[in-house]
């Protein structure tokens, strides 16, 4: 999930979405992405919800791609729009690029008809396989939405081949409080075999949920981590 330094308008449209997410996840409930990002004005809110479902990424239709739900229509739509709308400009970072091509990769895992991502082309991803831990852990944490059970990409083989790298990650963000990215360092962990299990990962994130409980991008990684954990089918 990307992080908006944009108005307040945009991240209270990121914040709203992103409870709404946090609560499907929690009772497994019917998650509709349309109806928690349009108002009564939909001309005027149109462009901010779709800003809102960038930053969220991918992770806006999570519900169903848990549970193996169907995603409606209307809200394929709303997610597809947001794909189209908001491309990565030439100068846009890898993570930026890689949250676009995970978008672009679920909605046409989702919907047959879309073909805005051929298959089988990725971005690059060698600027993360060399980088430092503590880079690493911060990426994979911005890039938490790739994530999911099978997942076979690059991003994804990188990390699946650090994955003591990615446990002392962990832990750092944990003591330097940055709940943000513990919570999306600890969905990656509970994929990755060869986790050390002096970690104590499943209290970690209990912890971690506790403590930034008041940021639902927190807890929606926290959720994610939960129920991959428990072996909810991806």
């Amino acid at each position: 999930m990307e992080e908006s330094g944009t108005t307040s308008p945009l991240a209270g449209a990121v914040q709203g979405l992103t409870w709404e997410l946090v609560s499907a996840l929690r009772d497994g409930g019917r998650f509709r992405l349309a109806g928690s990002v349009t108002g009564s004005d939909a001309a005027a809110v149109d462009g901010l919800a779709l800003a809102a479902v960038r930053v969220v990424g991918a992770d806006a239709v999570l519900p169903g791609v848990l549970r193996r739900t169907p995603v409606e229509p209307d809200d394929l739509a709303v997610f597809s729009k947001a794909v189209l709308a908001y491309p990565p400009p030439a100068d846009a970072s890898p993570a930026s690029v890689w949250s676009h091509w995970a978008m672009q990769r679920t909605l046409a895992d989702l919907d047959a008809s879309f073909n805005g991502a051929p298959q089988g082309t990725e971005p690059p991803a060698a600027w993360l396989q060399d980088t430092s831990w503590q880079v690493l852990t911060h990426q994979l944490a911005v890039l938490a939405p790739l994530a999911l059970p099978g997942a076979d990409c690059a991003v994804a083989r990188v990390a699946r081949t650090r994955p003591v790298d990615v446990a002392r990650g962990f832990v750092r963000a944990v003591r330097r409080r940055d709940w943000l990215q513990a919570a999306g360092a600890g969905r990656w962990l509970v994929l990755l075999d060869g986790v050390p299990h002096t970690l104590g990962l499943e209290a970690g994130l209990e912890f971690v949920a506790q403590m930034g409980s008041e940021d639902p991008r927190v807890l929606l990684q926290v959720e994610a981590a939960q129920l991959l954990r428990a072996g909810v089918p991806g």
